[in-house]
């Protein structure tokens, strides 16, 4: 198919999903327009027994394509782990928020291609977003072109403010996923959004993924935003304000070293590692954050 086609084709999939698609969506159209495709039908194949999702998905996670840095990551993660806990399964529709350079879609991607669908609701092109998020859409769209064979189905939508809330079509997603985002979207003063946004996205019945850096009970919310670490009641409280109902919290990504009291607050931690060269030994032995693993789900019918 020639490259205009595909762009169009792209452009018109986006703008049924969002009307008020940027110039920049249309932009990122043509430069992936040689290997992003049409949004397929929503329809999705009836679920798999569960059984069958854990070797599929140890492939993903384990398969060579994936960046040998983003790697190293695993074993603070715990990405096998986390995917099956939120009940990932390769026919379903699964909507990743602020994937930024795609650590999560290296994975997700390729496990839903075949069957499923996958959707990265990326940082939007606006006054409002910082430079560094525009960077982290450069990095994921180059991720993306470059290995078509892996990413080609791949579909992006935009998440941010003011105006761009619809990060799929209402009621079509069997996941919305978000991994260490909460905090950003609290100092942006836009949680209570994007929490509507994911709820309006899934079907009755599907499931919210949270991954967050993990305050300790009683942290106030001006602490969150300076720190980055979140507490899991004010998780919840954002979920439950827009409909969900909580159903069950992991261990999985929990790391009892975390002290959560530095100079940079989360920041301070590996990867990131802002204090530079200071105490650096350090903070790589007390390794990533101590994160919550919660899922919420939207129920059959919402509570007046």
């Amino acid at each position: 198919m020639a490259l205009a086609m595909v762009a169009s084709a792209f452009l018109s999939a986006q703008r049924s999903m969002n009307p008020t698609l940027t110039p920049y969506v249309a932009a990122l159209a043509m430069t992936l327009g040689s290997m992003l495709l049409p949004l397929p039908s929503l329809a999705l194949e009836a679920p798999v027994a569960i059984k069958e999702a854990p070797k599929a998905l140890r492939e993903a996670v384990e398969s060579p394509q994936r960046s040998a840095e983003f790697r190293k990551r695993d074993a603070y993660r715990h990405p096998l782990e986390t995917l099956e806990f939120f009940g990932v399964e390769p026919t379903m529709n699964v909507v990743e928020l602020w994937p930024g350079g795609g650590w999560y879609t290296e994975m997700l991607a390729p496990y839903l291609r075949a069957r499923g669908n996958y959707i990265a609701a990326i940082f939007p092109r606006a006054d409002e977003t910082p430079g560094y998020q525009l960077k982290l859409n450069e990095a994921l769209l180059a991720k993306l072109r470059a290995s078509p064979a892996l990413y080609d189905r791949a579909q992006l939508t935009q998440l941010g403010p003011k105006d761009f809330w619809q990060i799929a079509p209402e009621g079509s997603a069997d996941r919305v996923l978000t991994f260490r985002n909460v905090h950003n979207w609290l100092e942006g003063g836009y949680a209570e959004q994007v929490f509507a946004a994911a709820y309006k996205a899934l079907k009755p019945g599907g499931i919210l993924g949270v991954v967050e850096h993990r305050a300790k009970p009683g942290t106030t919310l001006e602490q969150m935003k300076d720190s980055g670490y979140v507490t899991e009641a004010e998780v919840g409280r954002l979920a439950e304000q827009a409909g969900f109902v909580f159903l069950s919290s992991s261990e999985i990504n929990a790391n009892p070293r975390d002290s959560k009291d530095y100079p940079k607050g989360v920041w301070t931690l590996p990867p990131r590692l802002a204090m530079g060269e200071q105490d650096r030994e350090k903070y790589l032995a007390i390794g990533e954050s101590d994160r919550m693993t919660l899922r919420f789900v939207k129920p059959e019918k919402r509570t007046p």
